[in-house]
């Protein structure tokens, strides 16, 4: 069975990213703030208490990478700074005066962030980040390259069956 021009997961979830993201990037802006929403959940883990690259990987769905990348843009920025850590071998962040200032501005808009997506649930009556959370624990589980070969493999033994 053929699905033409159905849209796939991963490109309506880049979609649902992009609108959410852009959305979120116009209220900074109206915020009167010259922030990338990319710092959210580095600045976010830091609230909480995370003080290396590896904690905060730890408390996000990110990669050590692109938190580090991100690290490095908001330290340029100057709202972290990086310090070595006790061991020397890790180093610990810590937010700015500046860093310190713009937590405070975003702690409410982050507030009204989670009412919004409560709307849009509500709205669409499925709790999709419960949809998405569960999604991502069966990908960890058995990702899509094993259920995309284990298809594939079911459609080869059916064709072979067949002839």
């Amino acid at each position: 069975m053929t699905r033409k021009n159905e849209p796939g997961l991963g490109e309506l979830l880049r979609y649902v990213s992009e609108l959410v993201e852009l959305g979120a990037e116009e209220h900074y802006q109206q915020m009167g703030l010259n922030y990338r929403a990319r710092y959210t959940p580095v600045l976010r883990a830091i609230r909480s208490g995370a003080r290396t690259v590896t904690e905060i990987t730890a408390s996000t769905h990110l990669t050590q990478g692109a938190i580090s990348q991100t690290v490095g843009h908001m330290e340029a920025d100057g709202v972290i700074t990086r310090q070595r850590g006790e061991d020397g071998r890790k180093s610990v962040l810590q937010l700015t005066p500046a860093g310190k200032r713009l937590v405070n501005k975003l702690n409410a808009h982050w507030r009204a962030t989670f009412e919004a997506i409560e709307q849009l649930e509500s709205e669409i009556g499925h709790p999709l980040r419960r949809a998405l959370q569960e999604a991502a624990t069966a990908l960890q589980q058995r990702g899509f390259a094993q259920r995309l070969h284990d298809i594939k493999q079911g459609l080869a033994t059916g064709a072979a069956n067949h002839e």
